[in-house]
């Protein structure tokens, strides 16, 4: 890209990783005002369990702004598009405010359509396939996906409702081909990847998995279903909000729910982290640095990258 292109620092990893905390302590030494790249941080009264931690963007007393977190209410329908239209929104406004825009996120859809500026488009509802689909076996369901596709991981497949979308997206490319093009950019991508290892990562996981539950995350979930948002769109957000609502519709019992939501966070973050090598293999270069340092070397590492490719 251009050398008069703005940069554009993207700090990725899977969760847990610190990587909010670090964007916020780098943002707040460069004019910067985080982005935050999450396909759930995106809900408004969902909180703890897409761990909004606010705390995390207040550096020596003072608020780094941040931006695309708590812009739709639970239950409305949100996407990958909408996102990219909402980043471009934000984007341009933290710019005409003399400020620099800085991502943070871990949702590799999202991350990577702010990398390579992607020309995104919609695929249309059809509620006559979805209402055919509803009587067919989920098993036939996934035995057709993956006649399209070839399925990397367990998200397309996590419910009915997530299933039927992802085949009614593939089977609208299949028919209406799309060649995805880039916009001309104004900006240029400088992506800095936090990692930890396997243990770590678990171990991190796992201590806030418990300070979460005791803070009052299943409260929270009984709350969103207080407010009239269906179980089964709470289910379809997955991870903390399908295994708590299955918990408090008493279909899994206390211990299942913990046994079995610790081990899909993990798997999640596994399934992040071979989002962020895909990336590398489809030509995005990520300067890692050891998320096990600790935090003001983990900044000073992140500085140093800026600083080589002329951010600071």
């Amino acid at each position: 890209m251009s050398d008069n292109l703005r940069i554009l620092p993207v700090i990725i990893g899977p969760t847990a990783s610190g990587k909010t905390r670090l964007a916020a302590l780098v943002a707040a030494e460069t004019n910067s005002e985080i982005l935050c790249a999450d396909s759930r941080q995106v809900y408004r009264n969902m909180n703890l369990g897409t761990g909004k931690d606010y705390d995390d963007y207040v550096v020596n007393g003072v608020k780094v702004p941040y931006h695309l977190m708590d812009i739709v209410d639970a239950g409305e329908k949100f996407n990958l598009f909408k996102f990219y239209e909402a980043f471009q929104t934000a984007y341009k406004d933290v710019v005409e405010r003399g400020k620099n825009p800085f991502v943070c996120g871990g949702t590799g859809m999202y991350v990577e359509s702010i990398i390579k500026n992607y020309n995104m488009h919609v695929v249309p509802e059809d509620a006559e396939f979805r209402k055919s689909c509803e009587l067919r076996e989920f098993d036939d369901l996934v035995a057709e996906l993956k006649s399209y596709k070839t399925l990397h991981n367990t998200t397309d497949i996590d419910s009915k409702k997530r299933l039927i979308r992802a085949l009614e997206i593939a089977r609208h490319e299949a028919n209406n081909p799309v060649e995805y093009q880039q916009h001309s950019c104004l900006y240029s991508p400088l992506t800095i990847g936090v990692s930890v290892s396997r243990d770590v990562r678990r171990e991190r996981i796992a201590k806030r998995f418990e300070k979460r539950l005791k803070e009052g995350m299943t409260d929270e979930v009984e709350q969103l279903l207080k407010d009239g948002v269906p179980a089964e769109t709470l289910i379809y957000y997955g991870l903390e909000y399908k295994f708590l609502t299955l918990y408090v519709t008493g279909l899994i019992s206390k211990q299942e729910m913990e046994e079995q939501l610790l081990t899909a966070i993990c798997q999640f973050a596994k399934r992040q982290m071979t989002w962020f090598r895909g990336m590398e293999r489809r030509g995005i270069e990520i300067h890692w640095i050891d998320g096990e340092l600790p935090m003001d070397e983990r900044k000073d590492a992140v500085i140093e990258v800026l600083r080589k490719n002329n951010f600071v």
